[in-house]
């Protein structure tokens, strides 16, 4: 790949990113630039963008969870949602070709039901990255989110199992079977492989030169072998360290998957049009979202989020209609009109999230008709009542104040943590404990405060996450006392100027506590239960 390449994708991608648009659409304008400037899609990027898609799906492997994914409102709802939008689409794209719109009074049903396939899909990359800028990856409507991305994953990579020309050796289910069985192996050198930059080289080697060259040798589509592989994986403890650490590698190497598609050229004026009309159609499949997740007894808000964050087209889409032109499915110039619906949708999507507060206050009269009750008890209000004070973390501090608090004041405190495991582990110890982020705006519109709450202790993992909840806490209880944790002394300061109460610092003080142990053990004032207590001063 030239030099010059990798600069035109950086300066584009960092354009788009300054303006709230997804790098993504940076990339996909640079290869239509870079196309431009003479460039074209060789080898080196070939292998770049095959290696960036085989990465994505083992990823997302990594990340399969049976549990979330068994829940009717994450399958049913992509079913249902996969159906409706591929004959609405399908249907649409018919309709035009009917009325002669270029390109599209060529399709027949098969085709138009291809594509209406490939742009049911949302953006994985695009909502994942939205979540995590708002906070909200383990909200319930951001769990939904992920959800659903992972099923839609799973059928865009049954359908590209099924578009290979290669027949099938009697030697694959041999080598589907090997590759589970080695299960155990994968998980000794992901247990002792370490921390550095062996570790994302590891999935790397797992996701191309096991599951894909394993599948590859036997005519069995390479990426489905990478997914594989990821789902062995899925329940190892680093299962989740290592879909963090190969998430920058994916991400770069992704890069060369959508240059490719602007190298292929330009796309002609009626593939602008397309794909202009194609973005018509996303506030419909938006519609059946809606409607569809909150026949699960969901609340209309966290429906709404989970839709505006699933309401772009996808770049999985996009992989699909490669795969479907390069098999002779499709014409090559829809792969030109899918990329450039694709793109649009992300400015789109960024412009919903933006305006995502206005459009729930706009729709507050009518979309609560929508939900079903009872409410889904994950999703239904949370009310603080008896609770005194309230504290959000239940790591050692967390623990150690709940425990204080309940040992001066009696019952009197609830404390609230974003891992499910985490609130249950405590609840079965007796302690009172809420699952919810104290980050994710949707869990304060469930949250019914008290007037008796005159405490609020904030205790999470990083001092951004503790003045995002400082600054919550104080709009939604502005005479509460507001206890909070810091790491140096500026943090401290940043959190007395926010209104925090009481600010300590952990460091400082646990520094002062040790060194005033130790002085007591040598002064002679034994420590209760120390060692030395029994054996005299040192």
């Amino acid at each position: 790949m030239a030099f010059e390449m990798i600069l035109v994708a950086y300066v584009l991608g960092f354009i788009a990113s300054r303006v709230g648009l997804p790098p993504l659409v940076g990339y996909l304008v640079a290869g239509f630039v870079l196309h431009e400037m003479g460039h074209t899609a060789g080898d080196g990027v070939a292998a770049i963008a095959d290696l960036g898609v085989l990465l994505l799906l083992f990823g997302i492997g990594l990340k399969l969870r049976p549990a979330t994914l068994a829940k009717p409102v994450v399958w049913a709802t992509t079913t249902a949602h996969t159906v409706v939008a591929s004959l609405l689409i399908g249907g649409a794209l018919l309709a035009a070709g009917i009325i002669g719109l270029p390109l599209a009074e060529d399709l027949d049903l098969g085709q138009a039901l291809v594509l209406g396939f490939a742009l049911s899909f949302s953006s994985t990359v695009a909502a994942v990255k939205a979540l995590e800028d708002r906070s909200e990856s383990t909200s319930l409507a951001g769990r939904i989110t992920v959800g659903v991305l992972v099923v839609q994953d799973v059928f865009a990579v049954g359908y590209l199992a099924f578009t290979t020309d290669e027949p099938v050796s009697w030697w694959a289910p041999a080598v589907v079977a090997g590759v589970v069985v080695l299960r155990p192996v994968y998980g000794w050198f992901l247990t002792h492989t370490g921390h550095g930059e062996l570790f994302p080289l590891f999935g790397l080697a797992l996701a191309a030169g096991v599951g894909a060259a394993g599948f590859d040798l036997v005519g069995l589509k390479p990426d489905l072998g990478a997914l594989l592989v990821g789902v062995i994986l899925a329940g190892h403890a680093r299962s989740g360290e290592l879909a963090d650490r190969i998430l920058a590698l994916k991400d770069l190497l992704l890069v060369g998957f959508f240059l490719s598609i602007g190298l292929a050229g330009v796309p002609p004026a009626i593939a602008w049009g397309i794909g202009g009309g194609l973005l018509l159609l996303l506030p419909l499949q938006a519609l059946v979202f809606l409607v569809v997740i909150t026949r699960f007894r969901v609340r209309s808000r966290t429906a709404l989020n989970t839709t505006l964050s699933l309401a772009t087209y996808s770049e999985f889409g996009l992989i699909v209609v490669v795969a479907a032109a390069a098999a002779g499915d499709l014409e090559p110039e829809w792969v030109s009109s899918i990329a450039v619906a694709v793109g649009l949708s992300f400015v789109g999507a960024a412009m919903l999230v933006r305006w995502r507060e206005a459009a729930y206050r706009i729709g507050g009269s009518v979309l609560p008709r929508l939900e079903r009750h009872p409410l889904d008890p994950e999703d239904a209000v949370i009310d603080f009542a008896g609770a005194r004070v309230i504290v959000f973390g239940m790591g050692r501090v967390g623990e150690g104040a709940y425990d204080e608090v309940a040992r001066r004041r009696g019952d009197v405190v609830v404390v609230v943590d974003r891992k499910a495991e985490v609130a249950a582990a405590h609840r079965a110890a007796g302690r009172n404990v809420v699952r919810g982020d104290a980050l994710d705006g949707d869990f304060w519109s469930r949250v019914r405060f008290h007037e008796d709450v005159e405490l609020i202790v904030v205790a999470l993992n990083s001092h951004t996450a503790n003045l995002e909840c400082v600054e919550r806490a104080r709009a939604h209880r502005p005479l509460a006392r507001i206890a909070a944790i810091a790491a140096y002394p500026d943090e401290v300061a940043q959190l007395r100027h926010a209104g925090v109460t009481v600010a300590r610092n952990l460091y400082e003080e646990a520094g002062q506590a040790l060194a005033d142990d130790a002085l007591s053990i040598r002064e002679g004032r034994d420590l209760p239960g120390s060692p030395t207590a029994a054996s005299g001063p040192v």
